[in-house]
């Protein structure tokens, strides 16, 4: 009978430490690695050298295939937004975009982020400061995060 207490036991206590070192070795789902979530703010950021460049090759280095934008109140691809972004660079306005407070959550290989785009518009009548509240899902492709939406809603002047 002690024999077989004895035996119950060191079985019980093996099964625990093996439940034990497992649970160790599974990977945890609760976080994000820090690099996807820097990575993500940098397709952002790389968006905005983009457009600021008027630079279609490096814009879709960071946007999926099939990206759109919601902005100015209308629906736009990359492209078309790229050309908008290229026809006010023409006409001579300048702009500053920032990314700040971004907010990155990620599931998978789908992420969102919200932020505040604190930056400037130049023209001929001098540098206005303006804010927008944006937001953008990527998707991860080939180990890349790619923009697949973005939307962007100006800030009112206080």
């Amino acid at each position: 009978m002690l024999t077989n207490m004895r035996a119950r036991h060191i079985t019980n206590t093996l099964l625990l430490a093996v439940v034990i070192g497992m649970s160790l070795l599974t990977p945890s789902f609760a976080a994000a690695p820090a690099t996807d979530q820097d990575n993500v703010i940098a397709a952002m950021r790389t968006m905005y050298v983009a457009a600021t460049h008027d630079d279609l090759a490096k814009f879709n280095t960071v946007a999926a295939p099939d990206f759109y934008a919601f902005d100015n109140g209308r629906r736009f691809t990359g492209d078309a937004l790229m050309e908008l972004i290229k026809g006010a660079h023409a006409a001579g306005k300048v702009y500053v975009w920032e990314v700040t407070e971004p907010e990155v959550h990620i599931d998978g290989d789908t992420a969102w982020i919200t932020y505040t785009n604190r930056g400037s518009v130049q023209d001929q009548s001098g540098t206005k400061n303006l804010s927008w509240l944006e937001s953008a899902v990527l998707r991860k492709v080939s180990g890349s995060w790619r923009i697949q939406f973005f939307h962007s809603t100006r800030v009112p002047s206080a």
